[in-house]
Formats: C-alpha cells, structure tokens, sequence
C-alpha cells in the first residue's frame, strides 16, 4: 500500500524552533515527528510512501535517506515555489503514485493511536458497498475545536468556524442537507481514491479540505470514520508540542 506524508509546511507557529528545522524533524520524545508517522504508516502496511518537502528540505532528504523503515520506499516531492498547502502539494505529487489503489494520507505533525488499517478498511467497505464509493475517508472525532467539518447521512457537508485565526469565523454549507447533520473535528488523516486526480483540473496551492467541498457540492461522498475513543494531537504550537512530550508516543 501507498501513503502520503504532507511535510512541505514551515510550522510558523512552532518558531523559533522552525527557524532552522523543518517541522518534520521536531522532536518528540527524542525522535522526529516524522519518524514516528513513518513507524505508523509501516505498522499499517505502507510499503511506499511520498513525501513532499519545502521548508528546510534538505535536512528532510537527509533524514529520510538515513532513517526509512526498512520495509518501506520513500518518494520525496519538492516543492520549489511551494508550499503548495494540502490539495495542492498531493496533485503535485499525483505522478509518484504507482499504485490504482486508495492510499493514505497524513499531516505530518500528527500523532495518534488510530488504527490505521481500520481506517482503510472501512474505506473498502463502503467502496464495495450498495451506496456511491467514498472519494476519502476522513478520521474524524467528536471533539469540538473551533474549526469543524459538519457531515450528514451523505457525508461531507460543510464546515463552520467559531474562532480560529487560521479561517474565516462562519460557517457554509455545500448542498441541502440529508439527515441529521454531525460537527465533526478532522485529525489530518484520511485514505483517498486516486480517482481524485481526474475529478479536478485544480493546479497551485490549496487546501484539500476546499477541494473536497467542492466535490461534495458536485455530488461526490467524502465519508468520516469515527475514532474519538483513540488518543490523537496536532502539534501546531509550542503548547501542543509540548503536550505530546508529556504523553508516551
């Protein structure tokens, strides 16, 4: 199986750590983020994984040139003019897949006890399904941070916002709504159908969430996978970092 890490961002609001190590290559626990996201993807079943780069790459390349899991191939995707932010950095990165397969993708600065191969499964499951194939599989949870994905029986709806700096406070909904709709936190996981790469002529930077609501309002299901009873944090901060190095990853 494939997988996708999204490493490419400076982690502005880890400076001055960032200031001279790419976000990737923070420390938790004596070992980089990335190391323990590569461990993960491994434990899954990732045989290969791309990684795409920008901040700092060169310190990316070196780490991953002396420290990939034995089982597993690591692509790297520069992003030279970049970062391309989430949608744009995986359509950049579209021609190292090798594999017509769903394959998983994982914000890099993201730790989490969340069973990965549940997570693909239930992808499969609902691909084999009577009801329209899942273009994603977000692993979601119940927790209610300001920024939210709102979900109903079709899937993804919407979103709203009721404080982040990092996006309009609001909200705004796709399409009609189809049942009882859920607001829902995103953990930066999600396996994705390649399929995506021939459902938008999107090139540049973007996010991924945009792309999917777009998808959405087109009629494409982008599903959620509930894993609320599982440890998960995204370290964005300090204060986050230094949180997970509190806790046992």
């Amino acid at each position: 199986m494939e997988a996708m890490v999204l490493a490419a961002g400076a982690g502005t609001r880890l400076r001055p750590i960032t200031d001279h190590t790419p976000k990737a290559l923070v420390e938790v626990n004596g070992r980089p983020i990335i190391a323990h996201v590569l461990d993960r993807l491994a434990q899954a079943g990732v045989t290969r994984a791309v990684v795409n780069t920008h901040h700092h790459e060169d310190q990316i390349r070196e780490f991953v040139r002396n420290n990939t899991p034995s089982e597993m191939e690591i692509v790297l995707s520069p992003e030279p003019n970049g970062p391309y932010d989430t949608g744009g950095g995986l359509f950049a990165a579209a021609p190292l897949f090798e594999e017509d397969k769903p394959f998983l993708l994982h914000n890099v600065d993201v730790l989490s006890t969340i069973p990965l191969r549940d997570l693909i499964e239930a992808h499969h499951a609902e691909s084999t399904g009577a009801d329209k194939a899942p273009v994603a599989t977000l692993a979601v949870t119940t927790e209610q941070p300001q920024r939210r994905l709102l979900f109903d029986d079709a899937g993804l709806l919407g979103w709203e916002n009721t404080g982040s700096d990092r996006a309009d406070v609001g909200n705004r909904r796709v399409r009609k709504s189809a049942g009882p709709v859920r607001s829902l936190a995103f953990t930066g996981i999600h396996v994705v159908d390649p399929r995506i790469f021939s459902l938008s002529n999107r090139t540049g930077t973007f996010s991924i969430i945009t792309l999917y609501l777009e998808l959405a309002q087109a009629g494409h299901r982008i599903s959620p996978f509930y894993v609320s009873e599982y440890r998960w944090i995204d370290i964005g901060t300090r204060e986050r970092l230094e949180e997970a190095e509190q806790n046992a990853w």
